[in-house]
């Protein structure tokens, strides 16, 4: 078992976790390890991407236009799938971490895919993301090009070698546009260049304690607060 899987114990002070947690984040910010720790902690289950499974996604790191509407069309298929299964396994007590929001799938549309194409992703989106369920909490996980560059390299998966400075600059900037503006549900957003959630327990307890107070509104968390 993984360091970012292990169980850490979590002193709730009689406070209760919220139902459906969503993380989001540029490639390599740590959505992933963080859903999975907090599944561990709350004992939810998880609603993870599984990018692995994008028969396309390593041919788009290669050559982002020529596979890029196949590569959404699987991701934004994959993801309706998750959230329609979500519904039906539990629809009145939905307790699960997802590492994705659906809401925010246009934007990989809109930095890859050219006009006629993403006109065609905006008319399959529509049909596919009808009654999507309401997080309760969204955590939106920051960090710069260069923190996304170094984790990229650290975690060594071939195919993600492709990416470049100029696209993670570009993610980072329509994410940043995009939760700027969004008010879909309670939003914390956390400094994550500063902070190991692969392997700080002190950094990931203070943002278990602080995020178990949000009940509403916008809520920024950056680490370095807590010395």
């Amino acid at each position: 078992m993984s360091d970012a899987d292990k169980s850490l114990t979590v002193d709730l002070k009689g406070r209760k976790p919220p139902a459906y947690i969503a993380v989001e984040g540029a490639i390599g910010v740590g959505k992933t390890t963080l859903a999975k720790r907090l599944a561990s902690s709350f004992n939810y289950q998880t609603l993870l991407e599984d990018a692995e499974e994008n028969p396309f996604l390593e041919r788009f790191y290669q050559n982002r236009h020529q596979a890029a509407l196949a590569t959404q069309l699987f991701f934004l298929f994959q993801r309706a799938q998750k959230i329609q299964d979500l519904r039906q396994a539990d629809i009145f007590e939905p307790v699960r971490v997802a590492d994705f929001l659906i809401e925010k799938d246009p934007l990989f549309a809109r930095i890859n895919l050219d006009g006629d194409e993403f006109q065609l992703y905006e008319k399959v989106y529509q049909q596919l993301t009808i009654d999507a369920p309401k997080p309760d909490l969204v955590i939106y996980l920051q960090a710069s090009t260069e923190v996304l560059l170094d984790r990229i390299e650290q975690r060594g998966i071939a195919a993600e070698r492709a990416i470049d400075r100029d696209y993670l600059e570009r993610l980072n900037e329509v994410y940043s546009e995009f939760f700027l503006y969004y008010d879909g549900a309670p939003l914390l957003i956390v400094n994550a260049s500063e902070i190991d959630l692969a392997n700080g327990d002190r950094d990931y307890q203070h943002l278990v304690d602080y995020m178990l107070d949000i009940r509403s509104g916008r809520h920024y968390f950056n680490p370095t607060f807590f010395g």
